[in-house]
Order: C-alpha cells, then sequence, then structure tokens
C-alpha cells in the first residue's frame, strides 16, 4: 500500500487500571511532513510517545505502519518498523567524540581474518557527511560531544536516527530546553529531516515552535484529542486559542486586565 502513511494511528487508548492516560486519539505521520503533537504537561504526550515507540501496549485501539497493522513488543521491535525516537534528555556521552556519538556501539569495522577492529577513518568521514546533510558543519568529529550547543547535539541525534534508517523520527520536546536562536537550530533541522522524505513527529507545547515547521496538529488536553488538523484548517491563532483552553484563557485575560487595571500605577 504505497499510498499508506508511514504511520497511522486509530482510537487508540490508555488505561493503567482506573486511570485514563489516553482515550480515543487518531492521527498519521505521512513521508515528507511533521506532525505536530501538543499539549501541557499531563496532556498525554508522555503516553502516546511510549506506544508509538513501543515501550508500552495500548490498551485499545490500532496501529498501522505503511498500512499493515503492528502491535510493539518492546522499542525493539519499532525501531525494526523505521520508528526512531529522540528522547529530551539524547542518548549522548557528553565526553565522548562527536563520531563516536553517532554510531555508539554499531562503527564501521574491518576485517582481517578474525581480527576485527573499527574503521574509525570511516566512522568519522560518515559522520561528518551525515550531519553536512542536515546543515551543520563539524569542523573536527574528534572534538566531544558535549561542547557542542543544545542544537548541535539535538542534530547528531537526529542525523543519527536517519543514518541508521528511521522512516518515522519522534522527537520528544527537542526545544523545551533551548533558547530561542538554538530553538531555531532544531526547527531547521526537523525542516531537513521532512525535506528528506522522513515522517516526523514534532512533541511539543509550544504552538510558536510547531505551526512555522508543522503539516499536521494533533492537540492533546488531558489525555483527550481536542482536534486532529491539517494545516489549511488551522490557524496559529487557533491553534494557540485550542492550547490555552479558549474560554480559561479569555477569563484569564480579564482577571489579569483587572488586576494591572486596578493597581493604581
Amino acid at each position: 500500500m504505497s499510498d499508506a502513511p508511514l504511520l497511522e494511528v486509530r482510537n487508540v487508548s490508555k488505561y493503567y487500571g482506573n486511570i485514563i492516560a489516553l482515550r480515543d486519539i487518531t492521527t498519521k505521520v505521512e513521508a515528507g511532513a511533521v506532525t505536530c503533537v501538543l499539549g501541557d504537561n499531563g496532556a498525554g504526550k508522555s503516553t502516546f510517545i511510549k506506544i508509538l515507540a513501543g515501550a508500552h501496549q495500548q490498551s485499545e485501539g490500532q496501529l498501522f505502519v505503511e498500512g499493515e497493522e503492528v502491535l510493539f513488543d518492546s522499542p525493539r521491535d519499532a525501531l525494526a518498523r523505521g520508528i526512531a525516537t529522540v528522547y529530551q534528555d539524547l542518548a549522548v556521552v557528553p565526553l565522548m567524540s562527536v563520531w563516536r556519538n553517532f554510531f555508539l556501539g554499531s562503527e564501521p569495522v574491518k576485517r582481517l581474518g578474525p581480527l576485527r577492529w573499527i574503521d574509525q577513518a570511516a566512522a568519522k568521514r560518515i559522520a561528518k557527511e551525515e550531519l553536512a546533510k542536515m546543515g551543520i558543519d563539524i569542523r573536527d568529529t574528534e572534538q566531544p560531544v558535549g561542547t557542542l550547543s543544545g542544537g548541535e547535539r539535538q542534530s547528531v541525534a537526529i542525523a543519527r536516527a536517519a543514518y541508521f534508517g528511521a522512516k518515522v523520527l519522534i522527537l520528544d520536546e527537542p526545544t523545551s530546553a533551548l533558547g530561542v536562536k538554538q530553538s531555531g537550530v532544531v526547527l531547521r533541522y526537523i525542516v531537513e529531516a521532512r525535506n528528506r522524505g522522513l515522517g516526523v513527529i514534532f512533541i511539543t507545547h509550544n504552538p510558536n515552535h510547531a505551526y512555522p515547521v508543522g503539516d499536521r496538529f494533533l492537540i492533546l488536553n488531558r489525555g483527550q484529542s481536542l482536534g486532529d488538523y491539517a494545516k489549511e484548517d488551522i490557524t496559529q491563532a487557533e491553534l494557540t486559542q485550542l492550547m490555552a483552553g479558549g474560554a480559561e484563557l479569555e477569563a484569564l485575560q480579564h482577571e489579569l486586565a483587572a488586576a494591572t487595571g486596578g493597581g493604581g500605577r
């Protein structure tokens, strides 16, 4: 089914005993497109990621990869189907070099009879080339990855996932701990990944980061969907209003206006 989405979620729910973590969530991820999953803390974003990444199984609903229904038993299952997740804490070792972090145990090797050793020259070249494809020029791949900026460390994780065959890339709040400039760097990498044909799931609580790069928007609130919109069907203002809770935001604005207006200064 070549015209099927890379990943499709249909009516997925997750229960922990009597606690409803997710209820009836539906969305899809197309090749060469970014699906943004938005919500505040406690909205259900982490549970949603864990189901897509194979760490948890849904209680109800279906997952489809390229039109084929799947049920993941582990993160290894999800990765084998081309779904890679870059978590907030990043799987990088700060004191290790950029190229070692790029491969992390999957380095290219040379062989001579029974002997095997890491092909450092090839590893450094591949890491440099793959990072360049993401738009970042690392002068020396021997430098510790901890010396890179937050945005550059994200780029290493993103480029690594793409190189090792990811079709769907899940990014867990990649801009949450970054300033304005570094957030812009990461957003550019997201666009680069999309332009390379990957399906990207961008988890965020920031509609100002999501809207410029997103093609589809799933808004979560307390485990439930407030809507799943294509970009042409929602404006940035409407997205922000949904995120903020609409009437609750208006009430807060009135309260703040009254408070600041009554301050006497």
